[in-house]
């Protein structure tokens, strides 16, 4: 193992450490009741102050909110996610397409098992503007979306030999998670610290997903699409 796997492996391990760390503090002031004031006063300034019903902005924003938002729903991740995997399997990137459907519909288990553990109510101090069937905690949008765009941004980074290329891949991805996130904090469906907590566990997930592979057997068969 060269210093620069040794230095990557470190770092991806001291990531997933702080982010579950920073998971378990936020579920237990979450459990504890301790998050309250701040998820209702984050939620109200994102509504109108005459009529806490209506978010703010214009009627096209909270359309275009809930178009957002759709994009980290399961249905949307699932296609997403055996899209990808269709496309791996066709280039013969069989522990790509393999590690690509156990991070994700892991990752599905994963968060049905947390939302039914803690069971948090959704914001009842205010009208939902998108439908919504789970618990609250952690936001499955937040948290998948992070497993699924980060690892779709991570395989396209991988086949390209420009390291700009790259970044941009893994920022898109970041960023596309990030908005969805915030798409959820200002349709009313969650509370600040559910998507907080999401994306703490969902990138964990990913770069754990990723390190295990790396380290096992799994890594040699994650290579690059030869290039014409």
């Amino acid at each position: 193992m060269t210093d620069i796997h040794q230095r990557g492996v470190l770092a991806s391990i001291v990531s997933v450490t702080f982010l579950l760390f920073v998971f378990g503090f936020i579920a237990q002031q979450v459990s504890a009741g301790e998050t309250s004031a701040f998820d209702r006063r984050v939620i109200l300034a994102l509504r109108d102050p005459a009529n806490p019903v209506i978010p703010l902005g214009p009627a096209w924003l909270q359309e275009a909110a809930r178009d957002v938002t759709s994009l980290g729903s399961i249905v949307v991740l699932v296609i997403l996610t055996l899209a990808a995997a269709g496309y791996l399997f066709l280039a013969r990137q069989h522990i790509a397409a393999w590690l690509m459907l156990i991070a994700v519909l892991g990752g599905i288990a994963l968060i049905e098992l947390l939302k039914a553990a803690f069971a948090r109510p959704r914001p009842d101090f205010i009208l939902h503007a998108a439908r919504v069937f789970t618990a609250s905690f952690p936001s499955g949008h937040a948290s998948l979306s992070a497993i699924t765009y980060l690892t779709i941004g991570v395989l396209l980074a991988r086949v390209q030999s420009s390291l700009r290329i790259s970044l941009y891949f893994i920022a898109f991805a970041a960023f596309l998670t990030v908005l969805i996130g915030v798409s959820r904090i200002y349709l009313g469906v969650h509370y600040p610290t559910d998507v907080l907590g999401g994306w703490c566990i969902g990138t964990a997930w990913a770069i754990g997903c990723w390190t295990i592979a790396a380290q096992s057997q799994w890594g040699r068969g994650i290579e690059p699409t030869a290039q014409s």
